[in-house]
C-alpha cells in the first residue's frame, strides 16, 4: 500500500512549479499504479497553451473558478465540483479567473519532472520500473 501526504511532496522534486501552475505530484510513474496523480494549483490571472499530445487526463476542480478553451471547439466554465476528461489530445487555453486548485490524473503516468514544451506538450519519456 501506497500511504502519502500532499505536506510529503511540498517542496520536494515532485513540487514543479511554473510560471502559471504548480503541480504536487503525489504518484509517478515509479508507484507502479499504471496512472500519475497530482494535486495543482493554477495560479490566478493565468492562461497555458496545453496539448497532451502523449497523454490522456482527467481534471477535477476542487477549489477557483476559470475556464478551458478547446481551440477548434467550445469554452467551458470551471467552477468547483466539475470534472473534464481530455480524452483526445484537443489542445487547449486553460485560464484561471482565480487561483485553481485542481486534481490530475495522467495516463501513461508522468515520471516526475515533466514541464510543457514550446508546443504545450509533456515528453512521453521511455518509462522503466527499475
Amino acid at each position: 500500500m501506497i500511504v502519502k501526504h500532499l505536506n510529503d511532496v511540498v517542496n520536494t522534486q515532485d513540487d514543479v512549479d511554473t510560471r502559471t501552475w504548480n503541480s504536487r505530484r503525489l504518484l509517478l510513474h515509479k508507484d507502479g499504479m499504471g496512472f500519475s496523480m497530482h494535486d495543482t494549483i493554477i495560479k490566478a490571472g493565468t492562461e497555458t497553451f496545453i496539448w497532451y499530445q502523449h497523454h490522456v487526463e482527467a481534471v477535477y476542480c476542487i477549489e477557483g473558478e476559470g475556464e478551458i478553451e478547446i481551440i477548434g471547439g467550445e469554452t467551458y466554465p470551471i467552477r468547483p465540483g466539475m470534472l473534464y476528461a481530455l480524452d483526445e489530445h484537443e489542445k487547449q487555453y486553460l485560464r484561471a479567473k482565480t487561483q485553481m486548485r485542481m486534481i490530475c490524473v495522467f495516463n501513461p503516468p508522468l515520471t516526475g519532472g515533466e514541464i510543457h514544451d514550446e508546443n504545450g506538450v509533456y515528453p512521453l519519456l521511455a518509462h522503466s520500473m527499475d
